[in-house]
This record gives C-alpha cells, sequence and structure tokens, in this order.
C-alpha cells in the first residue's frame, strides 16, 4: 500500500511539474542519467521524476512487474532475480530505464526469441501533451497510444508506470562461442537457431555476436543451466568481448551475463584508457560502467578538449558514427561487406531480432513508428565511435552515407543519435501519419516537442 501510495503522490508531483512549464518551453525530464547522443539545449526546468524510479511490486505466479518509468534496469533486475525471474529483453547497459526503452527501444541478446522491450508491455500510464495521466493497453479506448508510444521518444508523452511480463532464468549462462570466417556462414547459422531455438543439439536461450572483420565473426549462443563447472569474471582486470577470441566456451551468472558488455561499454572504454591494465588496476571497479563514460562524453561535448589536442597535432576533424541499426537477414552480410570497406570501423555488435509472436507463427504485431515487419528475421548492427573526416568532406557524410545503405538494405536505425532525414524521407520510415493522428489526440496543443524535432533536428 506504501508503495501506491508514494507513486501516487509522485505522479501527482510529475503533473503539477508540467503544468509549471510556460507554453513554448521545450519539456524535458529532469534526469540525473541518459543514454541518448543527440546533443540538446538544457531547458530552464525540467519534470520532476525523483520519485519514479522504483519497482512498485513482482508478482511472481504471474510473472509480471509493476513498474515505474524511470526505473533503471538495474534495479529492476535486482528485484526479479531473487525470484528466479527477469524482464524479457534486459538492454546492455545498467542505466537504462524501463520508460526509455519503450519509448526509444531496446534491444539485447533475447531479442531473437521476444523481441524488443516493448512487446512484453501488458499496459502502461503515460502522461499525455494534455496534463493527463492515461492506462493504454493493446484494446481498448487507448490502443493507438498503446501501439504508438513504441520510439515516440517522449514526442507523446512519459511513461509513469509500465506492467510488463517476466521469464524464469536459472543461476548460470553457459556460452559457447562460435568463430565464422564466412559472413554468409554467420548468417545462415542465426537463420536456422532463430527457427529452431537450437544450435549442435542444445537449446539456445540468448544470441548475440561480434564481427571484428569480415572473416572473423563470432556468435555467443547462451543456455540458461543451474550447473556450470567454472564461471568467469569480466568486472575486473578481464576484458569480455576480448573473451570471444580465446574462450570456445565460458559461464556467467545471470546477473552478470545480463550486465557483460556494461563494465567496458561494450569495447568503448579503451577511448578513456580503461582497458590499458595500469589504468584499469587504478580505475576504480565503481567507475567501470556505461553511465560514467557517458558522463565522460558529455563533457567532451561541453569542453571540446579532445578535439582542440587533435587540431594542435595537426590531426584531421572527425565525426562522431555512433549508430544501431536493424538490417534484413538476407541482407546483413551484404552490409555488414559494404560497412567495413566503406566506413571500416571495428567491432561491431551483431543482435538478431524478430519480432515477438506471443500467439504463434503469424501473430506477431506491427508497431507503426518503427515498422519492422512481423515474421521477418533482422540483425541489429551497433557500430560506436568516430571516424576522420575527409579532405572536401563535411561533417555528418558518413552518417548520411549509412542512412542511405540502410534504407537501400530496407532496414530502420535507431533514433538515440545523430540522424539526417529530411522531414518526408522520416515520416516514411518512422510513421509520420500515424504519430500526428495520435499527437492530435492526446496532444492537441502540441505542447511536447515533435518526434522530427527531437530526432533530427535535436530541439
Amino acid at each position: 500500500m506504501h508503495a501506491v501510495r508514494d507513486h501516487d503522490l509522485a505522479v501527482a508531483q510529475l503533473r503539477r511539474s508540467y503544468a509549471a512549464v510556460p507554453p513554448g518551453q521545450p519539456v524535458r525530464l529532469a534526469k540525473r542519467t541518459s543514454n541518448l547522443f543527440r546533443p540538446r539545449s538544457a531547458p530552464a526546468s525540467g519534470l520532476d521524476v525523483s520519485g519514479l524510479g522504483g519497482v512498485l511490486g513482482v508478482d511472481p505466479v504471474a510473472r509480471t512487474a509493476d513498474v515505474q518509468g524511470m526505473c533503471t534496469y538495474e534495479r529492476l533486475v535486482a528485484a526479479t532475480l531473487p525470484y528466479g525471474l527477469m524482464p524479457l529483453v534486459v538492454p546492455q547497459l545498467r542505466t537504462i530505464t524501463l520508460g526509455g526503452a519503450v519509448t526509444g527501444l531496446g534491444i539485447e541478446s533475447t531479442s531473437f526469441r521476444n523481441g524488443l522491450p516493448h512487446e512484453s508491455v501488458t499496459e502502461l500510464d503515460v502522461l499525455t501533451g494534455a496534463g493527463e495521466v492515461v492506462t493504454a493497453r493493446p484494446d481498448g479506448p487507448h490502443a493507438d497510444l498503446y501501439a504508438a508510444f513504441p520510439n515516440s521518444l517522449g514526442s507523446l508523452g512519459y511513461a509513469t508506470r509500465l506492467r510488463i511480463e517476466l521469464q524464469p532464468v536459472r543461476r548460470y549462462l553457459a556460452l559457447r562461442n562460435l568463430r565464422f570466417t564466412n559472413l554468409t556462414a554467420l548468417t545462415e547459422a542465426i537463420g536456422e537457431i532463430t527457427a529452431t531455438r537450437r544450435w549442435a543439439g542444445a537449446s539456445v536461450d540468448a544470441m548475440d555476436g561480434v564481427m571484428f572483420s569480415p572473416d572473423e565473426a563470432y556468435l555467443v549462443l547462451g543456455s540458461f543451466t543451474d550447473d556450470v563447472p567454472t564461471v568467469s569474471d569480466y568486472t575486473g582486470q578481464e576484458i569480455y568481448y576480448r573473451s570471444l577470441r580465446q574462450r570456445p566456451h565460458d559461464a556467467l551468472t545471470v546477473h552478470d551475463y545480463l550486465w557483460r558488455w556494461d563494465t567496458d561499454w561494450f569495447w568503448c572504454s579503451a577511448a578513456f584508457g580503461a582497458q590499458h591494465p595500469v589504468v584499469r588496476r587504478l580505475w576504480p571497479a565503481r567507475w567501470r560502467r556505461s553511465d560514467v563514460y557517458h558522463r565522460i562524453v558529455r563533457l567532451e561535448h561541453r569542453h571540446q578538449v579532445a578535439a582542440r589536442l587533435d587540431r594542435w597535432r595537426g590531426q584531421p576533424a572527425r565525426e562522431r558514427v555512433v549508430q544501431d541499426v536493424e538490417i534484413p537477414l538476407e541482407r546483413t552480410a551484404e552490409f555488414l561487406h559494404w560497412f567495413a570497406a566503406n566506413v571500416g570501423m571495428t567491432p561491431v555488435w551483431l543482435c538478431p531480432l524478430r519480432l515477438r509472436e506471443p500467439g504463434g507463427p503469424g501473430s506477431a504485431r506491427s508497431w507503426p513508428l518503427y515498422p519492422l515487419r512481423p515474421g521477418q528475421d533482422y540483425v541489429n548492427i551497433g557500430f560506436w565511435g568516430s571516424v576522420p573526416i575527409a579532405e572536401g568532406a563535411a561533417d555528418g557524410d558518413v552518417n548520411r552515407e549509412i542512412e542511405r545503405a540502410v534504407s537501400e538494405a530496407g532496414g530502420h536505425k535507431s533514433l538515440y543519435s545523430d540522424a539526417y532525414y529530411d522531414r518526408d524521407a522520416f515520416d516514411r520510415l518512422y510513421g509520420g501519419g500515424t504519430w500526428r493522428a495520435v499527437r492530435d489526440r492526446y496532444d492537441p496543443e502540441h505542447r511536447l516537442t515533435g518526434l522530427y524535432e527531437k530526432a533530427v533536428t535535436r530541439a
């Protein structure tokens, strides 16, 4: 009862803070952390979400959890694992919030079985642009908001509470690190595993991978188990992504597996020296995590220290290339070869994805603001870093070429980072007509910043 009362008080405070935002002023959440890579100006004030960061309850019988919108997955997992349960999809960074993963999309190694995080949401309460809180479900009077909320990036409102499905887990994940020297063979293996959920006679509960080059790529297949001979630890001196090249078999606790990428922000911690053996010993383990690295990046965006040093050394300016894209499985090898030849960043993350089919084959629903095709296998390809700006080129040219290649391959890209689409292309790719209809219903005065403005013009 106390949790419900406190939640109601927190929602009331959120509504008061929303009402206090002057008309015409951008509406932002007053959050301490963010996993966005879209620079934007800070508002004069933000929405008070300070009381909306918890887990309201876990029902181990129904296998559901009621969770506040600003609850991080780190906190959510800590509440569900004691029951032997976890969310159907747990995005790979600790401070991603449940509301953020739904309104901005998320993905992880169970996505080839369970789709995206929003597909396990059975209902959610949304603070709309009209200042009202409505409960949206797959059916009923607010089904349009339920369907359009994923990938709306806060342009249709903010989730205050979500009810999600949970899945049972065991103590460990036994891992098989399969090496491929041919990308076509790798994509064929993904297709077989997605269809059968098995490989070499064993069940597969989780699958992702890494491409170091077109002739060296790995699929990591995880199987839940209660019995493993030894357990690895990648929170200390050892670095997880390097283990794929060194160990054909591995095992982690479920907790450590869920956060295996967070300690080194995949491989991006190398940019801060955190993978150097001496620096790593001196860098406190509690600071080897993605939100700390993200704060360092934001400081660099603000003060441009590294950019000034590069100019002083006579090095070319660099273009940030931080993207996640979904490519149809049958075009994945082709796209990866194009990427290696034209962008050249390595490693890249590979995460197979298929929209969830909760009622069996053919029952997956579509999501209009991120219209992946039901029944289609995709691979999420993540690449995060920067490339030198070639002589005669401009900042953004490489990202524009990537957008073109993704569209030609029939894919989509996530919108947490830089986007360069013109409005017509954006509307075509991201359900512009549906978004406007839902926005007009729930935000008739258009107080919330538009989706295009958030994603492209950085309003």
